[in-house]
């Protein structure tokens, strides 16, 4: 049984940005995942997210059809073998109260929401300005890591 980690768009994101100062650190966790020593868990939002700064990287960086190749990268989260899209009223009810609690931004919400449903490990990239005065409190709930860690 392999381990789960519940994946903020900041990591997918992370992973396709090849010049990403921490690209390695989220390459290693999207090989664990095409290995099965990982199982990732997505919130639904996370897939809109993922699209949508992906289309904006890859038509900075000149790619013919940004909007399609968002679309194939989203398509193959949802349908990759050791990764779980969710939705649901459990999610979005954990995720409000997160929200509510701790007016963080709302995909962060369902990411730990998500965490805590599926005992998993929330992983992001990097600690966000809202995110720092509340990392304590969070810990005390919720298992997180910062892929800025492992720098």
């Amino acid at each position: 049984m392999s381990s789960k980690v519940a994946l903020d768009t900041s990591v997918i994101v992370e992973y396709i940005d090849k010049r990403g100062e921490l690209h390695k650190q989220a390459e290693l966790v999207i090989s664990a995942i095409n290995s099965s020593k990982l199982t990732a868990i997505v919130p639904h939002v996370v897939l809109a997210e993922v699209f949508y700064v992906a289309s904006r990287i890859y038509s900075k960086l000149g790619f013919k059809d940004p909007l399609d190749k968002a679309e194939k990268l989203v398509k193959w989260l949802n349908y990759h073998p050791y990764v779980e899209t969710i939705s649901g009223l459990t999610l979005d009810i954990e995720a409000g109260k997160i929200k509510y609690s701790y007016r963080i931004a709302l995909t962060d919400c369902y990411v730990l929401a998500a965490s805590k449903i599926y005992n998993a490990t929330a992983v992001f990239k990097k600690r966000e300005k809202e995110i720092l005065p509340l990392e304590n409190k969070l810990k005390r709930s919720y298992r997180i890591i910062f892929l800025e860690d492992y720098k």
